[in-house]
């Protein structure tokens, strides 16, 4: 592995790191920046190394959040906490709807919609979505102000938003927050509530890459997956700070105009220089 291709795996790893918890699509970045970057692997290996580093950013929000997420108590002797548990419920009834499509769906929805076009759609398309949600929630108050208080029929309802994510530029938490909101959650239980349903999602996604295409990786390979998911790791915790710390005191449509602007960018670019 030269310079140059380190260089690579740490920028990949860092705009996952970034773009995985800001609603701005991670799927639709790893594409853009893929066709700028030399990363010479075979197909088979960058398929899996785009969807494996995700584990970085799942390990960020497991220590971030460890005490809101973890389900027992180990101290003074072996408990179970009943509002973790419950938490756990909810999360995973929000996984379903994801699990079912992805699994059926999971090769042709790549074959037919990982590509620049609709990349740059989507992230026109629900950029303009959030700039329009914030302003009609001007005049509203959230009636869920914490995760514990997200219903599990709320918690059913964000798994059917997240099927949005599904098509690439789409975001994940763009649209699972997305959903949030317009179910009436505040912007940080939306978004907390985003970090804690990526877990299972993401670790789900990456098992299933791993099982379709294998590991049998040379050493190189390998090194680069561990670095890639390291920098995804440390960079993961870095932005979701910064991302609670942004919306106590700001809204979405900062990033509902970022979105706009970069979908532009790459119509122009693929029209004229693609």
């Amino acid at each position: 592995m030269d310079f140059l291709e380190i260089l690579s795996v740490i920028f990949l790893g860092i705009v996952q790191g970034v773009t995985e918890w800001l609603p701005v699509s991670s799927t639709g970045h790893m594409i853009l920046v893929d066709e700028f970057l030399n990363f010479s692997y075979s197909p088979e290996f960058r398929e899996v190394f785009f969807v494996v580093i995700q584990l970085g950013s799942i390990l960020a929000v497991v220590l971030l959040f460890w005490k809101q997420l973890m389900p027992f108590k180990l101290r003074h002797g072996f408990s179970v906490l009943p509002d973790k548990i419950r938490l756990w419920t909810k999360i995973m009834i929000a996984c379903v709807p994801a699990a079912i499509i992805g699994i059926l769906f999971d090769e042709p929805i790549e074959a037919l919609l990982f590509n620049p076009p609709v990349v740059a759609t989507t992230l026109i398309g629900y950029g303009i979505v959030f700039i329009i949600i914030e302003n009609m929630n001007k005049t509203h108050e959230p009636k869920t102000i914490d995760t514990a208080q997200v219903t599990y029929k709320s918690a059913l309802l964000i798994g059917l938003f997240q099927l949005l994510a599904l098509v690439p530029g789409t975001s994940r938490s763009g649209a699972t927050i997305i959903g949030g909101m317009i179910l009436g959650m505040s912007r940080q239980t939306a978004a907390e509530f985003t970090f804690f349903l990526a877990i299972p999602v993401m670790f789900g996604a990456s098992l299933l890459r791993i099982m379709r295409v294998g590991l049998d990786f040379t050493t190189a390979e390998w090194i680069t997956l561990g670095l890639g998911t390291a920098v995804a790791f440390v960079v993961s915790i870095i932005t979701i700070k910064f991302l609670l710390g942004f919306i106590k005191r700001n809204n979405f449509k900062p990033f509902g105009y970022y979105r706009i602007a970069l979908g532009i960018l790459v119509i122009l670019y693929f029209v004229f220089w693609g």
